[in-house]
């Protein structure tokens, strides 16, 4: 004779068992992502502010498509997938650099053309020195991390404020130099990204990122 099941006692069983395999889950980690994001598109934008390539801000727009997309999109959803792995500091970072090439896609692609001409440039130094006071702010969050994290936000935080200072006064050497210093910014993410990715690949640390000694 055929039985009638609980859908109730059907659901209940899912759900326990659901509860059991998300128990025995561990997220991968989202780092390497965000930091190649953030490494990849500074480097694009870097070579143009350090004119090695192009003539700023005439060839921004080669930097547009990988802001929007590597280090916007893909960097916001590595800080939300942070969350998900209990680390606050890398989802509030990458999620705010996410947000950061995100808002730089809008301001080159809609914003600047709307500025005074006057204006522009201390307008853009505002807005750059505001993340760099903002770098500064997580930096002094990193000296429980890897000696290669400490040197990413320092060297981010620098080339924030050489930035926002070059374009305030249109003074376009500073702007090259915060273009190297932008340069060095992105191979630290890079490196840091390799080697967090081949610690997960490889079950080992495989390149040295200065990571701190536990405490006993």
């Amino acid at each position: 004779m055929a039985t009638v099941s609980d859908p109730h006692a059907q659901s209940q069983t899912q759900t326990a068992a659901s509860q059991s395999a998300m128990q025995g889950w561990t997220p991968a980690n989202p780092a390497p992502l965000g930091l190649f994001g953030f490494g990849i598109t500074t480097a694009v934008l870097s070579f143009v502010n350090a004119n090695l390539v192009g003539t700023a801000p005439a060839t921004f727009p080669i930097a547009l498509g990988v802001a929007i997309a590597f280090g916007g999109i893909a960097q916001l959803l590595a800080g939300m997938w942070e969350f998900r792995a209990g680390n606050a500091f890398g989802a509030v970072a990458f999620s705010s650099y996410g947000a950061f090439w995100i808002s730089f896609f809008v301001l080159v692609s809609f914003n600047v053309s709307q500025l005074p001409a006057a204006g522009a440039g201390a307008a853009i130094g505002l807005y750059l020195i505001c993340w760099g006071v903002f770098t500064a702010c997580l930096f002094l969050c990193t000296f429980a991390a890897a000696r290669a994290i400490q040197l990413l936000f320092l060297l981010l935080a620098a080339t924030y404020i050489i930035l926002g200072i070059g374009n305030s006064g249109a003074h376009t050497t500073i702007i090259h130099i915060g273009g190297y210093v932008g340069i060095a910014t992105a191979v630290v993410a890079v490196y840091t990204a390799t080697a967090e990715l081949m610690k997960g690949v490889y079950g080992h640390s495989m390149l040295p990122i200065g990571e701190p000694t536990p405490r006993s």
